[in-house]
Protein backbone atom coordinates (compact mmCIF):
# COMPACT_ATOMS: atom_id res chain seq x y z
CA UNK A 1 0.00 0.00 0.00
CA UNK A 2 1.65 3.34 -0.87
CA UNK A 3 2.12 5.89 1.57
CA UNK A 4 3.67 9.46 2.20
CA UNK A 5 7.41 9.70 2.47
CA UNK A 6 9.75 12.67 3.04
CA UNK A 7 13.61 11.86 1.87
CA UNK A 8 15.73 14.31 3.17
CA UNK A 9 19.63 15.02 1.25
CA UNK A 10 21.78 17.26 3.44
CA UNK A 11 24.38 20.09 1.83
CA UNK A 12 27.87 19.74 2.41
CA UNK A 13 30.34 19.50 5.48
CA UNK A 14 30.46 16.79 8.27
CA UNK A 15 26.94 15.97 10.24
CA UNK A 16 26.04 14.72 13.65
CA UNK A 17 25.45 10.82 13.87
CA UNK A 18 22.70 9.61 11.26
CA UNK A 19 19.94 9.31 14.84
CA UNK A 20 21.15 12.57 16.16
CA UNK A 21 20.96 14.34 12.66
CA UNK A 22 17.53 12.51 11.74
CA UNK A 23 15.91 13.64 15.07
CA UNK A 24 17.38 17.10 14.68
CA UNK A 25 16.45 17.66 11.64
CA UNK A 26 12.69 15.96 12.46
CA UNK A 27 12.23 18.10 15.31
CA UNK A 28 12.73 21.62 13.11
CA UNK A 29 11.14 20.35 10.20
CA UNK A 30 7.50 19.98 12.63
CA UNK A 31 8.18 23.38 14.21
CA UNK A 32 7.96 25.69 10.97
CA UNK A 33 4.77 23.39 10.05
CA UNK A 34 3.57 24.09 13.45
CA UNK A 35 4.29 28.09 12.59
CA UNK A 36 2.74 27.81 9.51
CA UNK A 37 -0.17 24.81 9.95
CA UNK A 38 -0.74 24.29 13.84
CA UNK A 39 -3.56 21.73 13.35
CA UNK A 40 -1.15 19.20 11.17
CA UNK A 41 1.54 18.93 13.59
CA UNK A 42 0.20 16.33 15.69
CA UNK A 43 -1.11 14.38 13.19
CA UNK A 44 2.07 14.56 11.09
CA UNK A 45 4.38 14.35 13.97
CA UNK A 46 3.42 10.47 14.41
CA UNK A 47 4.95 9.49 11.05
CA UNK A 48 8.27 10.36 11.95
CA UNK A 49 9.31 7.06 10.05
CA UNK A 50 8.57 8.35 7.26
CA UNK A 51 11.02 11.04 7.25
CA UNK A 52 14.48 9.55 5.86
CA UNK A 53 17.81 11.05 6.33
CA UNK A 54 20.34 10.35 3.24
CA UNK A 55 23.42 10.63 5.65
CA UNK A 56 25.82 10.75 2.67
CA UNK A 57 28.66 13.35 4.22
CA UNK A 58 30.29 10.40 5.99
CA UNK A 59 31.10 8.98 2.49
CA UNK A 60 32.66 12.22 1.83
CA UNK A 61 34.56 13.35 4.99
CA UNK A 62 34.97 10.10 6.89
CA UNK A 63 34.24 12.22 10.15
CA UNK A 64 31.00 13.05 11.93
CA UNK A 65 30.30 16.63 13.61
CA UNK A 66 30.17 16.85 17.13
CA UNK A 67 26.52 18.51 17.68
CA UNK A 68 26.66 19.10 21.23
CA UNK A 69 28.18 22.99 20.99
CA UNK A 70 24.95 23.61 18.64
CA UNK A 71 22.23 22.18 20.67
CA UNK A 72 22.05 25.13 22.30
CA UNK A 73 21.59 26.99 19.08
CA UNK A 74 19.27 24.93 17.64
CA UNK A 75 17.10 25.61 20.70
CA UNK A 76 17.37 29.38 20.88
CA UNK A 77 16.37 28.77 16.54
CA UNK A 78 13.04 26.70 17.59
CA UNK A 79 12.09 29.56 20.56
CA UNK A 80 13.12 32.32 18.18
CA UNK A 81 9.53 33.12 16.09
CA UNK A 82 10.97 35.18 13.35
CA UNK A 83 13.67 37.16 12.36
CA UNK A 84 15.02 40.14 14.52
CA UNK A 85 16.01 43.77 13.08
CA UNK A 86 19.58 42.84 13.05
CA UNK A 87 18.90 39.58 11.68
CA UNK A 88 17.32 41.68 8.58
CA UNK A 89 20.12 44.51 8.80
CA UNK A 90 22.19 41.98 8.51
CA UNK A 91 21.20 39.77 6.05
CA UNK A 92 21.11 42.51 3.85
CA UNK A 93 24.55 43.79 4.99
CA UNK A 94 26.54 45.57 2.13
CA UNK A 95 29.80 43.14 2.41
CA UNK A 96 26.98 39.85 1.67
CA UNK A 97 25.59 41.87 -1.36
CA UNK A 98 29.38 42.67 -2.55
CA UNK A 99 30.43 38.81 -2.02
CA UNK A 100 27.22 38.16 -4.21
CA UNK A 101 28.70 40.02 -7.39
CA UNK A 102 32.04 38.57 -6.81
CA UNK A 103 30.39 35.28 -6.87
CA UNK A 104 28.02 36.44 -9.44
CA UNK A 105 31.31 37.54 -11.81
CA UNK A 106 33.19 34.15 -11.05
CA UNK A 107 30.09 32.34 -11.85
CA UNK A 108 30.40 33.78 -15.59
CA UNK A 109 33.93 33.82 -15.65
CA UNK A 110 35.21 30.60 -13.96
CA UNK A 111 39.31 31.49 -14.71
CA UNK A 112 38.79 34.33 -11.90
CA UNK A 113 38.53 31.85 -8.91
CA UNK A 114 41.99 31.77 -8.46
CA UNK A 115 41.45 35.27 -7.27
CA UNK A 116 38.56 35.23 -5.36
CA UNK A 117 38.81 34.73 -1.43
CA UNK A 118 39.68 31.86 0.01
CA UNK A 119 36.47 30.78 1.54
CA UNK A 120 35.05 31.05 -2.17
CA UNK A 121 37.82 29.00 -3.48
CA UNK A 122 37.68 26.45 -0.98
CA UNK A 123 33.91 25.35 -1.57
CA UNK A 124 34.69 25.01 -5.37
CA UNK A 125 37.36 22.20 -4.61
CA UNK A 126 35.21 21.03 -2.15
CA UNK A 127 32.31 20.64 -5.02
CA UNK A 128 34.62 20.07 -7.52
CA UNK A 129 35.59 16.70 -5.60
CA UNK A 130 32.11 15.39 -6.11
CA UNK A 131 31.32 16.41 -9.78
CA UNK A 132 34.81 14.87 -10.66
CA UNK A 133 33.28 11.45 -8.51
CA UNK A 134 37.05 11.17 -7.80
CA UNK A 135 37.14 7.41 -6.05
CA UNK A 136 34.03 7.00 -7.28
CA UNK A 137 32.72 9.04 -4.35
CA UNK A 138 29.76 11.05 -6.18
CA UNK A 139 28.50 7.00 -7.25
CA UNK A 140 28.61 5.59 -4.21
CA UNK A 141 26.78 9.05 -2.85
CA UNK A 142 23.81 8.80 -5.08
CA UNK A 143 23.72 5.04 -4.71
CA UNK A 144 22.26 5.47 -1.21
CA UNK A 145 19.95 7.81 -2.42
CA UNK A 146 18.38 5.16 -4.79
CA UNK A 147 18.37 2.59 -2.26
CA UNK A 148 15.62 4.36 -0.74
CA UNK A 149 13.96 6.10 -3.72
CA UNK A 150 13.64 2.57 -5.93
CA UNK A 151 11.04 1.18 -3.81
CA UNK A 152 9.11 4.35 -2.86
CA UNK A 153 8.98 4.81 -6.76
CA UNK A 154 7.90 1.45 -7.70
CA UNK A 155 5.36 1.22 -4.84
CA UNK A 156 3.89 4.64 -5.90
CA UNK A 157 4.76 6.15 -2.76
CA UNK A 158 3.66 10.15 -2.55
CA UNK A 159 7.70 11.74 -1.98
CA UNK A 160 8.60 14.90 -0.81
CA UNK A 161 12.19 15.01 -1.51
CA UNK A 162 13.94 17.62 -0.02
CA UNK A 163 17.68 18.93 -1.07
CA UNK A 164 19.25 21.64 0.56
CA UNK A 165 22.53 23.20 -0.91
CA UNK A 166 24.74 20.61 -2.65
CA UNK A 167 22.00 17.98 -1.47
CA UNK A 168 19.82 19.57 -4.03
CA UNK A 169 22.82 18.60 -6.68
CA UNK A 170 23.12 15.14 -5.28
CA UNK A 171 19.20 14.68 -5.79
CA UNK A 172 18.90 16.45 -9.11
CA UNK A 173 21.78 13.60 -10.58
CA UNK A 174 19.75 10.89 -9.24
CA UNK A 175 16.58 11.36 -10.37
CA UNK A 176 17.88 12.01 -14.14
CA UNK A 177 19.97 8.83 -13.28
CA UNK A 178 16.69 6.65 -12.40
CA UNK A 179 14.94 8.35 -15.24
CA UNK A 180 17.17 8.00 -17.95
CA UNK A 181 19.64 5.36 -17.01
CA UNK A 182 17.59 2.55 -15.17
CA UNK A 183 14.28 4.61 -16.54
CA UNK A 184 12.42 3.79 -13.42
CA UNK A 185 8.65 4.66 -13.53
CA UNK A 186 7.23 6.90 -11.08
CA UNK A 187 7.95 10.24 -10.24
CA UNK A 188 8.85 12.21 -7.08
CA UNK A 189 5.67 14.32 -6.23
CA UNK A 190 7.41 17.32 -5.14
CA UNK A 191 11.05 18.01 -5.06
CA UNK A 192 11.31 20.90 -2.76
CA UNK A 193 15.70 22.62 -3.19
CA UNK A 194 16.28 25.18 0.33
CA UNK A 195 19.55 27.27 -0.49
CA UNK A 196 20.53 25.15 -3.86
CA UNK A 197 23.15 26.37 -6.09
CA UNK A 198 21.45 24.66 -9.35
CA UNK A 199 21.16 28.20 -10.60
CA UNK A 200 24.50 28.68 -10.98
CA UNK A 201 26.01 28.33 -14.69
CA UNK A 202 29.23 26.31 -13.22
CA UNK A 203 26.79 24.08 -11.39
CA UNK A 204 24.57 23.53 -14.28
CA UNK A 205 27.61 22.74 -16.86
CA UNK A 206 28.38 19.88 -14.19
CA UNK A 207 24.84 18.56 -14.20
CA UNK A 208 23.87 14.62 -15.26
CA UNK A 209 21.95 15.05 -18.80
CA UNK A 210 23.34 18.83 -19.76
CA UNK A 211 25.58 17.73 -22.31
CA UNK A 212 21.86 16.05 -24.01
CA UNK A 213 19.20 18.31 -25.39
CA UNK A 214 15.19 17.74 -25.24
CA UNK A 215 13.58 15.46 -22.50
CA UNK A 216 16.85 13.60 -22.22
CA UNK A 217 18.34 17.03 -21.00
CA UNK A 218 16.59 16.89 -17.63
CA UNK A 219 14.77 14.34 -15.15
CA UNK A 220 11.43 13.47 -16.27
CA UNK A 221 10.13 11.98 -12.82
CA UNK A 222 8.80 15.30 -10.98
CA UNK A 223 5.72 16.46 -10.93
CA UNK A 224 6.39 19.85 -8.76
CA UNK A 225 9.23 21.95 -7.83
CA UNK A 226 9.11 24.63 -5.06
CA UNK A 227 12.81 25.95 -4.84
CA UNK A 228 13.44 28.51 -1.58
CA UNK A 229 15.80 30.64 -1.35
CA UNK A 230 16.69 33.10 1.75
CA UNK A 231 17.54 36.75 1.83
CA UNK A 232 21.35 36.76 2.02
CA UNK A 233 22.12 33.53 1.14
CA UNK A 234 25.35 33.09 -1.28
CA UNK A 235 24.95 29.56 -2.39
CA UNK A 236 21.79 30.37 -4.09
CA UNK A 237 23.62 32.82 -6.14
CA UNK A 238 20.93 32.57 -9.22
CA UNK A 239 17.93 32.41 -6.75
CA UNK A 240 15.16 31.60 -9.94
CA UNK A 241 14.69 28.24 -11.26
CA UNK A 242 11.35 28.69 -12.71
CA UNK A 243 13.43 30.29 -15.89
CA UNK A 244 16.76 28.02 -15.95
CA UNK A 245 14.80 25.09 -16.04
CA UNK A 246 11.71 26.23 -18.33
CA UNK A 247 12.25 23.95 -20.88
CA UNK A 248 11.04 21.33 -18.63
CA UNK A 249 7.55 22.71 -18.49
CA UNK A 250 7.73 23.38 -22.23
CA UNK A 251 8.22 19.87 -22.92
CA UNK A 252 5.78 18.56 -20.32
CA UNK A 253 7.89 16.75 -17.78
CA UNK A 254 6.92 18.40 -15.01
CA UNK A 255 4.00 20.64 -14.21
CA UNK A 256 5.06 23.52 -11.89
CA UNK A 257 8.22 24.89 -11.15
CA UNK A 258 7.61 27.61 -8.36
CA UNK A 259 9.93 30.20 -6.68
CA UNK A 260 10.04 31.76 -3.20
CA UNK A 261 12.64 33.93 -2.95
CA UNK A 262 11.16 37.37 -1.90
CA UNK A 263 11.39 38.25 2.29
CA UNK A 264 12.48 34.96 3.23
CA UNK A 265 15.14 35.20 6.05
CA UNK A 266 17.20 32.45 7.94
CA UNK A 267 17.93 33.31 11.27
CA UNK A 268 19.95 30.68 12.53
CA UNK A 269 22.98 31.78 14.44
CA UNK A 270 25.58 30.16 16.49
CA UNK A 271 29.30 31.72 18.04
CA UNK A 272 29.89 32.76 14.46
CA UNK A 273 27.21 35.02 13.87
CA UNK A 274 24.32 34.56 11.69
CA UNK A 275 24.30 32.24 8.98
CA UNK A 276 21.33 32.73 6.43
CA UNK A 277 22.27 29.19 4.61
CA UNK A 278 21.88 26.52 7.34
CA UNK A 279 19.34 23.31 7.02
CA UNK A 280 17.77 24.41 10.58
CA UNK A 281 17.18 27.79 9.49
CA UNK A 282 15.26 27.20 6.54
CA UNK A 283 13.16 24.58 7.81
CA UNK A 284 11.97 26.27 10.77
CA UNK A 285 10.86 28.55 8.69
CA UNK A 286 6.84 29.17 7.81
CA UNK A 287 7.49 29.37 4.26
CA UNK A 288 9.22 25.99 4.11
CA UNK A 289 6.60 24.81 6.57
CA UNK A 290 3.75 25.94 4.65
CA UNK A 291 5.03 23.96 1.40
CA UNK A 292 5.52 20.86 3.50
CA UNK A 293 1.83 21.17 5.11
CA UNK A 294 0.21 21.81 1.81
CA UNK A 295 2.05 18.89 0.55
CA UNK A 296 1.16 16.35 3.31
CA UNK A 297 -2.77 17.59 3.16
CA UNK A 298 -2.68 17.01 -0.28
CA UNK A 299 -5.49 14.59 -1.53
CA UNK A 300 -3.50 11.42 -2.24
Amino acid sequence: MSQRQIVFIPGKNPKPHVEQHEKLLWRVLLEGVRRAEPHIVSQLSQHAKQFKLIAWNYLYYSEHKDISSELAWIDALINQHGPTEQDIREAKAWHRQIDRLLYTIVDHFPWLLRLAAKPIQSTAKETLRYFENRNNIAYEIRSLLKRELRPMLENQDKILLIGHSLGSVIAYDTLWELSHLEQLPGKVDLFLTMGSPLGMNYVQRQLMGYSHTGMLRYPTNIRHWANISSVGDLTALDRIFADDFAPMLTLGIIDTIVDHCEGIYNFYRNEAGLNCHRSYGYLVNPAVGKIIADWWQQTP
